[in-house]
């Protein structure tokens, strides 16, 4: 079982926080792979889907339940947290000795029950927009969570629905700065999602870091081609690495810095 104490990943504040790895964990072998990868390029959270939630029911919905064991020897391994998205209420039990960060996806921002369940926690949450949510109401179901407790809350902008379709979603960066005017919280963004084009997510996470983002979550795979889940919108790993090189850049002129944490340990500070 990993540990995680408190004052060590920060996410607000001056600091930047990246969330790195795949869509779904496929296997052993990939997850560990990705994350002593994406860890060695300065990712301070590790991000794997055990359950996942598509659109169709064909498509591939994750490992489930079988994948618990081989992703805690992978975080053995690695020695960096994971964030882990959550789909049911019933999943906490099973992940919560292990988890650094719960995952809200777009799918349940409106899930008010699980939203509730994890205000009774005390892991920080990552909530995304819903992709036809108004901020609002984005502000609002962040208030659930807060109601039942829990202060550790990160809005993620991954993009929201609108008529054009050249890209998977529209990036709405306007929403960053509204959020983080309006809210205590951190704000960070999901180029991924938001275009659904590895060639173009870089440039995203470029601007959402120069306009006042406090992180990203991206996806990284070692061979995006062969990906389960959203590997046209992955990374790879020497892609991601350049990527938080030219960060560290842009960060240094709006006076942040990526927070490189110490091993199995996390903190969400609130974005006052």
């Amino acid at each position: 079982m990993s540990e995680f104490s408190e004052n060590s990943f920060r996410i607000g504040g001056g600091y930047f926080g990246v969330i790195a790895g795949p869509c779904s964990i496929e296997s052993e072998q990939q997850f560990l792979k990705t994350a002593l990868s994406v860890k060695a390029s300065g990712a301070g959270l590790l991000r794997g889907g055990i359950w996942k939630m598509r659109t169709s029911p064909d498509s591939f919905q994750g490992l489930g339940g079988q994948a618990i064991s081989l992703v805690k020897n992978v975080l053995n391994q690695s020695k960096i947290g994971l964030v882990c998205e959550i789909t049911d209420p019933r999943q906490i039990p099973l992940l919560d000795d292990f988890v650094a960060m719960y995952q809200v996806g777009a799918r349940n921002m409106y899930n008010y029950s699980l939203l509730k369940e994890l205000g009774q926690t005390r892991k920080p949450v990552l909530l995304k927009r819903s992709f036809a949510a108004l901020l609002s109401e984005w502000l609002k179901a962040a208030d659930y969570i807060e109601k039942g407790g829990n202060k550790n809350i990160i809005l993620c902008e991954r993009g929201i629905r609108t008529f054009e379709t050249s890209s998977r979603y529209t990036f709405d960066l306007n929403s960053v700065l509204l959020a983080k005017a309006e809210s205590r919280f951190p704000v960070i963004v999901d180029p991924s999602h938001a275009i659904g084009l590895s060639e173009h997510v870089p440039a995203l996470a470029r601007a959402a870091a120069a306009a006042g983002a406090d992180g990203m979550i991206i996806e990284v795979h070692p061979d995006p081609a062969k990906a389960l889940s959203d590997g046209r919108q992955s990374l790879n790993l020497l892609q991601f690495a350049d990527l938080m090189k030219d960060l560290e850049k842009i960060l240094a002129v709006v006076n942040k810095k990526i927070h490189r944490p110490m091993p199995n340990s996390v903190s969400a500070p609130l974005n006052l």
